[in-house]
């Protein structure tokens, strides 16, 4: 006989969409910040218009500002890509909108589909790229604010071989 005493839950509680609180105006947490990430994305009326894809630079829009934290809008033509970075005293989360792009670090290279989101705390290092054929569109949720994004150098995001993630 199942109870709430005896449920239990394994793995990442970002995984399981339907136990995520509703974002409060202003979040606070790791799980608000992706509530209010996922929120903005599933409300295409917020964003989709200010899009704007640009070939000789990657294009983007600060959506929204509060209290300690900014949320940016970012397009990706095909080629176009961030270069090996990590984010200074900012933690983050980014999430596909549209298309596909493809994060490398240091663990490997994974693609991101539209839909797909993923959490990253101060001195994370990675690079993002759009090497799909067509163009694709990302939010980002960086707390506090994005005040710094310190270049490194290709080697801190060559893949290496790890078990369960896929490298290029």
């Amino acid at each position: 006989m199942n109870s709430d005493s005896d449920l239990q839950i394994a793995g990442d509680i970002l995984e399981v969409p339907h136990l995520l609180q509703t974002p409060r105006e202003h979040p606070a947490t790791v799980a608000e910040f992706v509530g209010l990430a996922r929120s903005i994305a599933a409300d295409r009326s917020q964003w989709e218009h200010l899009v704007r894809y640009d070939a000789t630079s990657r294009w983007y829009h600060r959506l929204r500002t509060g209290p300690g934290y900014e949320v940016w809008l970012l397009s990706w033509v095909p080629g176009q890509g961030s270069g090996p970075h990590d984010h200074g005293r900012s933690s983050g989360v980014l999430t596909v909108l549209d298309g596909t792009l493809t994060e490398r670090t240091e663990r490997g290279t994974r693609a991101l589909r539209a839909g797909a989101q993923h959490v990253f705390a101060p001195g994370y290092v990675h690079e993002v790229l759009n090497d799909a054929l067509e163009p694709a569109v990302s939010l980002h949720v960086y707390y506090p604010g994005l005040t710094e994004m310190p270049m490194h150098t290709a080697q801190h995001c060559e893949a290496r071989s790890v078990p369960g993630v896929v490298t290029a």
